[in-house]
């Protein structure tokens, strides 16, 4: 159990009503993060409270009418993975840090550049959201946050969304496992098996994982696949 003077506060809002925990940030975080950890290790103190800096606690009547229970580790588990944890600040630098990086991800896998039809490397998008000054919450779903770095750096970079549709024929031997392989890159519009015994079908997929389709394909027929592109609308 961590010292008191070392927890952090996890605050929990419920009908306008306060509910705080004093907690360890580490183990509070990974538990936030799915990690089975005991509210034993986390709790600095086994209590609820208003205001915890004013160590006002909560009565058990409250517990009740608000949670439906006073079963201390059952209200903090609800409060942590419910509500706002307060971060260490080397914490918050690396959460930022990841999420930054999963929005570049994001932005450079289904978007490309129109002046080259590929895709932006994830660190020209990551110099970009520097030079905009944008900034990321933590807390918020990467792909969530996408619309509005694209808004922010759209001046800095070139860059659109696409989907295309391909039509691709794979030889019978190859169709089994390039199936698969297709399936989870976008969504089949339709499929057909002709009389040689192989595959013709119809993928729908972002323009940026363009690449990242063709050399898996590559890898599982040893180039013997046919492709065109059938449409391509702006998204």
């Amino acid at each position: 159990m961590i010292g008191v003077d070392k927890a952090v506060i996890s605050r929990l809002h419920v009908s306008g009503q306060i509910f705080e925990i004093l907690v360890d940030p580490e183990k509070a975080l990974q538990f936030k993060k799915g990690m089975k950890i005991g509210m034993g290790e986390i709790l600095a103190f086994p209590g609820i409270y208003h205001d915890v800096r004013n160590t006002k606690r909560v009565p058990e009547g409250d517990l009740h009418k608000f949670f439906g229970t006073v079963d201390i580790d059952k209200i903090a588990e609800k409060i942590i993975h419910e509500g706002q944890l307060q971060l260490t600040t080397e914490q918050r630098r690396e959460m930022v840090e990841q999420r930054r990086n999963q929005v570049a991800n994001i932005i450079s896998r289904k978007g490309i550049n129109p002046q080259t039809n590929a895709p932006n490397p994830p660190q020209r998008i990551l110099t970009a959201m520097e030079k905009a000054g944008i900034n990321i919450d933590p807390f918020v779903d990467a792909e969530l946050q996408v619309d509005k770095v694209l808004k922010e750096i759209k001046a800095l970079v070139p860059i659109k969304f696409e989907k295309i549709t391909y039509q691709f024929k794979i030889p019978s031997q190859f169709s089994g496992k390039a199936y698969s392989t297709l399936k989870s890159s976008g969504t089949i519009i339709s499929e057909q098996w002709l009389n040689d015994g192989s595959l013709q079908l119809s993928l729908e997929a972002i323009a940026g994982m363009q690449d990242e389709i063709f050399q898996k394909l590559s890898g599982l027929t040893h180039g013997q696949f046919e492709s065109k592109v059938l449409k391509k609308v702006d998204i």
